[in-house]
């Protein structure tokens, strides 16, 4: 994802947008960029990499100007570097985008035959030379872009910026978000409420397909088949407070060290602990026959989790599906199935399509998001609202354990609707996630411990984690987080499957390591790992070591470990000790680590993050 923020008004536009970018961050910081209407003319300033570069950039260039555009991104198409980055131009147009757009290298091949010149290597770059050339024909702003959005096919967010329309950026939506910005003699568009936070609490959001006229005095709306609409102003509270880094290195420490508070917020919507009961609920889970949970990431994990659950206390069967998968093929559903989407920002383009599909099919649908005006809280019959706040941070932490929380409370709540959970075990059940937020702050104090074990783990070229039962998805959540924060290569495997594949990895030459989560008394029974006797493990581990080479690292069991992650037997397992625990290790961990820069081939798909890679001798060094 990218951040985008357009201002149109009467004051400097400038730090106004240098100080959007700042709060979208979090959305993409391989480079950043501003474009705004000087004299009649669109000039911009861009930069690689953070957005204190763009500063440097523009105290040495200014721009004087009221109305402006800015943009952060997060690489797709095309490496992390100034050439690349946005707001692109062509002619007299000049835009920012955030999404994808899958057909831009048939659109880019027309260009390039009609004689169009391209200086990037983005997909975005074709939509500027499309808009430029349909304005040739002296054809109305709006009536070309309308044009032009028929002919894209993928997702978008856009604002664009015309030499000659003075007070002028044209919108649109289709699969990632925007949301207009009221305010006195000016108005603002932008990626979600954060980024125009500072400047107004007064949102509309654009539905989607819907593309808007924004001039200093409003905003004209409209929608995919190109009738004017009006879509709602709601009242947003977005306090800054929480955007704040305060005493943290980052937002993802800061949000990481969230998680009580935001479980325990979340787990209230739900649960009532003086009663010990759970929450009236708007679904009556006896009705319904199948849950299907759709998600992407971390969301994912999430469901996956959620399944044990709902399947253990409510016997009402549970499949979870990654979005992407799961609207790319032709599901077998049932009216009697209840769908639910699983979103942190409630805008994930693969999860909102699975989900409108679902309701085109008659199925009752819910989503657990935690941004509670999003596409999918609207679109969704049912909103289950998870109360993290805002997620700054690029890898999802809080809105994770929050997940967590809400799909635990309503398994819950699923058991009593079904005659699976008596009164006794429910008041027992309550108890035990509301003692989720201690649980939490007592691994956080884990920080010096975990510290101490990535200076092993840093130098590993791959890592892998396991667990059973609930855990197995924690450590696909870890391994994540891993290889999303620290780019080593990770992966989550169910333990009783480490000896059908992952073992005959393991010899002399491996540079691998191995994190456990889960039960003393479950997972590790009989001090067995998958059938392997742990302390054979180590043994053998023990034996790499002593050629020089890296080896095998069990974290579990308790005599054995480098670090101990304890996990309390509630019902059945209790997750939340052991992923708040791997989450902080891949945050420590990443912060430990260089970054690096990484080279990508013209017109090839960038990573998405720039960190330097390590060399064996580097690697060999504590």
């Amino acid at each position: 994802m990218c951040g985008i923020i357009g201002v149109t008004g009467n004051g400097p536009v400038v730090p106004r947008l240098i100080d959007s970018l700042k709060r979208l961050e979090y959305r993409g910081y391989d480079s950043a960029g501003v474009a705004a209407v000087v004299d009649g003319a669109v000039e911009r300033r861009r930069a690689q990499g953070k957005i204190r570069n763009l500063e440097a950039v523009l105290a040495e260039a200014p721009l004087k100007a009221t109305v402006g555009i800015g943009h952060t991104r997060w690489a797709t198409h095309g490496a992390p570097t100034t050439a690349n980055a946005h707001p692109h131009k062509a002619g007299r147009v000049t835009l920012v985008h955030n999404g994808i757009i899958e057909n831009f290298a048939e659109l880019k091949a027309e260009l390039a035959a009609e004689g169009h010149v391209f200086e990037s290597q983005t997909d975005t770059e074709v939509i500027a030379h499309l808009l430029d050339a349909e304005l040739g024909a002296s054809r109305p702003p709006l009536e070309v872009f309308k044009a032009v959005l028929d002919r894209l096919t993928g997702a978008y967010a856009l604002a664009v910026l015309i030499d000659g329309e003075d007070d002028l950026i044209l919108g649109a939506r289709r699969g990632s978000p925007l949301v207009v910005g009221w305010g006195e003699e000016e108005m603002y568009l932008g990626s979600d409420a954060l980024a125009v936070g500072p400047f107004t609490q007064k949102i509309g959001y654009l539905e989607e397909g819907d593309y808007v006229a924004v001039t200093k005095t409003g905003a004209r709306m409209f929608d995919a088949s190109g009738a004017a609409v009006e879509r709602a102003v709601v009242q947003v509270s977005a306090s800054s407070a929480m955007v704040e880094k305060g005493e943290y290195r980052h937002f993802m420490e800061k949000e990481i060290h969230e998680q009580p508070d935001s479980v325990q917020h979340t787990l209230s919507e739900y649960l009532d602990l003086v009663t010990g009961k759970a929450k009236t609920n708007p679904v009556d889970f006896a009705a319904i026959d199948r849950i299907q949970i759709v998600a992407c990431g971390t969301a994912f994990y999430a469901g996956q989790i959620g399944r044990y659950a709902f399947e253990k206390l409510a016997g009402l069967p549970c499949d979870v599906e990654i979005a992407s998968e799961f609207r790319y093929r032709s599901p077998a559903v049932s009216k009697s199935t209840l769908a639910v989407a699983v979103s942190q920002s409630g805008e994930t383009a693969d999860t909102l399509a699975s989900l409108t599909w679902c309701k085109t099919q008659g199925l009752k649908t819910a989503a657990v998001v935690n941004v509670h005006s999003s596409s999918m809280a609207r679109e969704a019959e049912v909103l289950w609202p998870t109360h993290a706040g805002p997620e700054i941070g690029v890898a999802s932490t809080k809105a994770f354990t929050a997940q967590v929380a809400a799909l635990l409370a309503l398994a819950v709540a699923a058991g009593v609707a079904r005659g699976r959970v008596d009164a006794a075990t429910e008041a027992e059940l309550v108890k035990a996630l509301f003692e989720s937020p201690r649980l939490i702050a007592d691994a956080l104090r884990m920080d010096e411990s975990i510290r101490a074990v990535t200076h092993d783990l840093a130098k590993a070229d791959d890592v892998l984690f396991l667990g059973r039962g609930a855990m197995f998805p924690l450590a696909m959540e870890g391994a994540l987080k891993l290889k999303e924060i620290s780019y080593i290569h990770a992966e989550g495997y169910a333990a009783g499957e480490l000896k059908h594949g992952p073992i005959a990895l393991i010899d002399e030459a491996t540079e691998l390591r191995v994190v456990v989560v889960g039960s003393l008394d479950r997972l590790l029974e009989d001090r067995r790992i998958a059938g392997e006797p742990a302390n054979a493990l180590l043994d053998q581990s023990r034996q790499f070591a002593a050629g020089e080479v890296a080896a095998l690292q069990i974290v579990e069991p308790r005599a054995l470990a480098l670090l101990v992650v304890e996990v309390p037997e509630t019902f059945h397992d209790h997750p939340f000790r052991s992923v708040t625990s791997a989450v902080a290790l891949a945050a420590t961990f990443a912060m430990s680590r260089p970054r690096r820069s990484i080279t990508t081939p013209p017109g090839a798909l960038a990573p998405k993050r720039s960190m330097p890679m390590l060399s064996s001798a580097q690697r060999a060094q504590p």
